[in-house]
């Protein structure tokens, strides 16, 4: 700023001395001192906005000062945490973990129910695939009728039998560890609170056990479990009579043997470890093997079975592919 004041007297000093001397220099002069004036002015407004800003940022940090001070004070004057506070809380954040767990778990067992029952469709086309053309359709039908009334039988009896308890306090079965005698007809699977008159699947409000969700998995065994017999006996059972055997397959002799293992029985305790069978093989599968066994020798081989074996070959090849599949999956 002092340069251009400095320059702007010594263009004044020399104008004035050019004045007597040439005319086309004092315009040339004039222009200079009038793109001078220009620039004082201009920069008289860049100091003017500088001011203002630095004007600003003074009043901000007297606002920022104001609120950690004010903050300040708070924390100060803030008391301890009571343990009443801390608790509830705590209880709210449990609820939440829990409402998670429980959504999870359930999504859970119903892929896994999902995938147990889709065996059904391997069964079918295994045992469509393998017989004659034309009880095709009766084996099919079987196989309908299984699912049906073996839901009907497991949860009419079924479930209360295998997982009705009571269970002791050494976590065992009690009535000697036979069979269940409670939760008969889906009695007891769902929960109702007084206090806030709604009724909830859950055992009680700390745990995420859901009994409606256990029926549907162990159902899923249960129905495979019967299914077994219908291709044992294989063109040799009238759908009638079968559906009284999937009945009582569902509704006592699964359920029976399951008591005795799965529901914490009497060969659940005979040895110190328990009965360990996570993938049913020695319930689901040789259950309703030996059920197979027994009907088949009642009823024996097939008509002609023997005398002319060219006459029961497989079908359809294709459907045993796609059942075999299925089944490993």
């Amino acid at each position: 700023m002092s340069r251009m004041c400095l320059r702007a007297l010594l263009l004044l000093w020399l104008s004035g001395v050019a004045l007597a001397e040439d005319p086309e220099d004092v315009g040339m002069l004039r222009a200079e001192l009038a793109a001078l004036r220009e620039q004082i002015s201009a920069q008289g407004a860049r100091i003017v906005e500088r001011k203002r800003r630095m004007e600003a940022m003074a009043a901000n940090e007297a606002v920022l000062e104001q609120r950690v001070n004010a903050e300040q004070r708070r924390l100060q004057s803030a008391t301890w945490v009571t343990q009443a506070d801390f608790d509830t809380k705590m209880q709210a954040l449990e609820a939440t973990d829990f409402s998670y767990t429980g959504a999870l778990d359930s999504m859970w067992i119903i892929l896994c129910g999902a995938l147990v029952m889709f065996m059904h469709a391997g069964f079918a086309m295994l045992e469509t695939g393998c017989c004659r053309m034309k009880n095709a359709q009766n084996v099919l039908m079987k196989n309908l009728v299984n699912v049906c009334v073996g839901t009907l039988g497991w949860w009419i009896t079924g479930w209360g039998f295998a997982y009705g308890g009571p269970i002791g306090p050494d976590g065992k079965l009690e009535n000697a560890g036979l069979v269940s005698t409670r939760q008969f007809l889906g009695h007891g699977f769902l929960i109702m609170d007084e206090e806030k008159g709604t009724i909830s699947p859950f055992l009680d409000a700390t745990s995420n056990t859901n009994l409606a969700l256990s029926w549907f998995f162990q159902w899923a065994f249960c129905t495979c479990g019967a299914t077994i017999v219908s291709g044992g006996v294989a063109e040799r059972v009238k759908s009638p009579t079968y559906a009284v055997y999937a009945f009582f397959m569902t509704s006592f002799i699964y359920p029976v043997v399951v008591a005795w293992t799965w529901g914490y029985g009497w060969l659940a305790s005979a040895v110190d470890v328990g009965y360990m069978d996570f993938a049913g093989s020695g319930i689901v599968h040789l259950c309703g093997g030996v059920s197979a066994l027994a009907g088949t020798v009642m009823l024996g081989p097939r008509k002609g079975r023997w005398e002319n074996p060219d006459d029961f070959e497989a079908h359809n090849l294709p459907l045993v592919v796609l059942g075999t599949f299925a089944l490993w999956f």
